[in-house]
């Protein structure tokens, strides 16, 4: 039995900032939360600053990192950008994208990220053969989770076509099983551990096939596991699904069983009313990705609406442009404010809350995302006295993380009450910088 405490000078308790709380761990969940402590007990880890839940990186494409810098050069679209990702997609082997993936995480950690959705789909050998291991990539990125510290739901996803009625291009190849059935064999082999999670996700409607979107709902019920999706993120998708079948992409989703309250639709951009509503009573969650919409030109989902309708929002990171869940958060409102021209559409309690619980729940990880006892003991301390956090009172806290703190605020990260991240290091990735760098010129020849 493994038995620690921690003293937070300053803890987000969902409601508000509480000074002086006691910690205490038992073998990776907490125990009890004393509050009205302002010394820390004799023996306690102290973690001063503003410790919130550990954030959850809902939605992530860990190769997508090696694009950072290499794709703001000129002018394009979501489809001119497509092509350079299938670029670096063609040049993974399990090792380097091992590489790449445990220092994307170890990254996602120095930023208070205790658990990833990692939407995985490049999952055979170039041309579309299988490796010896036929989840040899999958199995790859859960082991670099686990050397980089934090939990993963790796969210195993079926791609079958390249578009409505066509089949995989050369890049997809290596992507698709050829039926959803074989997809469902091969991912059943995976299994859960206590770092990782087996979820499961249809890339898209133009990438599964109408007729075998239910064999991939049906396998994620069975298991009560979680469903993700992209869904209409860009309104090409959503004509041609008109054109084929006569209806939006939520519909679809809608009449092939797909949607519930275990599923969560990735971006939920380009939506009807009727698909608003489709996903509000269905209980579907919204994963909204901002700073990777921003930088695809992908347009300002209705998340406001969504959320009145039922719908859970959570956020992820996405492609990697950037790193940074309060920044997913706090562009989340400042999105909001800029389509609207009115100020305040939520509060920081709610916006912490899609970066936190909400999102750990969207990844199977319902005992995660709070300061309670019970809960995994996963958290993350932001200094509350840097350039960019120092001057409001703490008990303005959540306030200051979400719409003035940056990942570069994260002090502290716990995971299962180990710290992975103190005084700003990673303890299990010496030099972060250094991994980014060589596996990204690894994957560069």
């Amino acid at each position: 039995m493994t038995e620690t405490t921690y003293w937070l000078e300053h803890a987000w308790l969902g409601t508000h900032v509480e000074p002086g709380v006691a910690l205490e761990v038992t073998d990776g969940r907490i125990t009890a939360v004393r509050t009205g402590t302002p010394a820390p007990p004799q023996g306690a880890e102290v973690l001063r600053g503003l410790t919130l839940p550990g954030l959850a990186n809902s939605h992530s494409h860990a190769f997508h990192r090696a694009l950072r810098g290499t794709v703001q050069v000129g002018s394009g679209t979501f489809w001119t950008w497509r092509e350079v990702m299938y670029q670096v997609a063609d040049r993974l082997t399990p090792d380097t994208y091992h590489a790449l993936a445990r220092a994307v995480y170890a990254e996602m950690a120095l930023a208070g990220i205790t658990s990833v959705g990692e939407f995985h789909y490049v999952h055979h050998a170039p041309g579309g053969t299988s490796y010896a291991d036929p989840n040899a990539m999958g199995e790859a990125l859960i082991a670099a989770a686990q050397e980089a510290g934090i939990r993963i739901t790796l969210l195993d996803t079926a791609y079958l076509s390249s578009g409505f009625g066509q089949a995989p291009n050369h890049h997809q190849l290596r992507f698709s099983d050829g039926t959803a059935e074989a997809w469902a064999e091969r991912c059943s082999v995976l299994k859960d551990r206590d770092h990782a999670r087996i979820g499961a996700a249809v890339h898209s409607v133009r990438a599964v096939p109408a007729g075998q979107l239910a064999t991939v709902a049906r396998w994620a019920q069975e298991r009560r596991a979680p469903l993700h999706v992209h869904l209409s993120e860009q309104t090409a998708e959503n004509d041609a699904c008109q054109e084929t079948h006569g209806c939006t992409p939520t519909q679809l989703l809608a009449e092939n069983g797909v949607l519930g309250p275990r599923a969560t639709g990735v971006h939920n951009t380009h939506l009807t009313d009727t698909d608003i509503a489709l996903l509000g009573d269905s209980g579907t969650g919204t994963c909204m990705c901002p700073t990777t919409e921003r930088d695809l030109a992908d347009g300002i989902g209705p998340a406001v609406a969504l959320q009145r309708a039922g719908s859970p929002l959570c956020l992820g990171s996405d492609s990697h442009a950037v790193v940074d869940l309060l920044e997913e958060a706090r562009a989340m409102e400042l999105n909001e404010r800029l389509r609207t021209r009115t100020r305040g559409h939520w509060p920081a309690a709610a916006l912490l809350r899609a970066a936190s619980a909400d999102g750990h729940a969207a990844l199977g990880w319902d005992e995660a995302g709070t300061l309670e006892p019970g809960a995994l003991a996963d958290f993350t301390t932001i200094a509350l006295d840097s350039v960019r956090t120092a001057g409001p009172p703490p008990r303005l806290g959540a306030e200051t993380a979400v719409f003035a703190a940056s990942a570069a605020d994260v002090c502290h990260t716990v995971v299962g009450g180990r710290h992975v991240v103190r005084d700003g290091a990673h303890a299990l990735v010496p030099d972060v910088p250094k991994a980014l760098a060589d596996a990204v010129a690894a994957l560069r020849g």
